[in-house]
C-alpha cells in the first residue's frame, strides 16, 4: 500500500511541474501566461519564445508522463497501476499543484504516458498529429484527432480492456481541455502554428 501511495503521489507531483512557466521565466524571462494563448505548454512556447523553447518544453512535459509510468512499474509493477500513474501525471499537468490547479492541456505528457504503455499506437498517434499539423497548420486539430484515435488504435491492436479504457479516458480529457480551440476552429479564428523568431 505504501509503495502505491508513493508512486501515485510522485506521479501527480511530476505531472504538476510547470516546465513551460518555470523555464520561460528562468531562461527567456517571459511568463507564458501573459502571452499568446496564455497556456504554459509547448505550442504557446513555440509561438511566443521560439523553436528551442517549444521543443525543450515539449520534451520535458513528455518526460513527466513517461517517468510517471516508469515509477508505477518500478514501485508497484502491475499494468493497471502503471496506467493509474500515467493518468495522475496527465491530471497533474492540467491541474497543477503549483498553479492553483490550473495548467496545460496534457498532450505532450499524455504522449509520454502512451509511449510507455502502448508504444506502437503512440507512434501512430504522433504521426497522425504530425501529418495534420503539417497539412493544416493547426496544432489543436492535430491534437484532438490524434487523441480520438488512441482508444480506437488500442482496440484494433488487441490491447487489454484497461489500456482501451485508459485511451478513452485520456482522449475525452484532452478533447475537453481543447473546448475553446474547438470553438475557434469552428468559427475560423484559431491561430496556425508559427515559431517566434528569437
Amino acid at each position: 500500500m505504501s509503495s502505491m501511495l508513493i508512486a501515485a503521489l510522485l506521479s501527480y507531483l511530476l505531472g504538476s511541474i510547470p516546465n513551460g512557466l518555470w523555464l520561460g521565466k528562468a531562461i527567456w524571462h517571459t511568463d507564458l501566461r501573459e502571452h499568446g494563448s496564455h497556456n504554459i505548454g509547448a505550442t504557446n512556447a513555440w509561438r511566443t519564445l521560439g523553436k528551442a523553447a517549444g521543443i525543450s518544453i515539449f520534451l520535458l512535459d513528455f518526460a513527466k508522463g513517461a517517468l510517471s509510468v516508469y515509477l508505477g512499474s518500478v514501485l508497484v509493477g502491475t499494468p493497471a497501476f502503471m496506467i493509474v500513474c500515467g493518468i495522475l501525471a496527465i491530471v497533474g499537468h492540467s491541474c497543477s499543484l503549483f498553479l492553483k490547479f490550473k495548467g496545460g492541456k496534457g498532450v505532450a505528457t499524455g504522449l509520454g504516458v502512451m509511449v510507455m504503455l502502448m508504444p506502437l499506437p503512440a507512434l501512430l498517434v504522433f504521426l497522425i498529429w504530425l501529418i495534420l499539423v503539417k497539412l493544416t497548420g493547426y496544432v489543436s486539430l492535430g491534437s484532438i484527432v490524434a487523441a480520438a484515435c488512441v482508444p480506437l488504435l488500442a482496440w484494433l491492436m488487441n490491447y487489454d480492456l484497461p489500456f482501451i479504457l485508459f485511451g478513452l479516458l485520456a482522449a475525452v480529457f484532452i478533447i475537453v481541455r481543447h473546448h475553446s480551440n474547438i470553438g475557434r476552429l469552428l468559427n475560423g479564428t484559431e491561430s496556425k502554428i508559427q515559431a517566434a523568431k528569437r
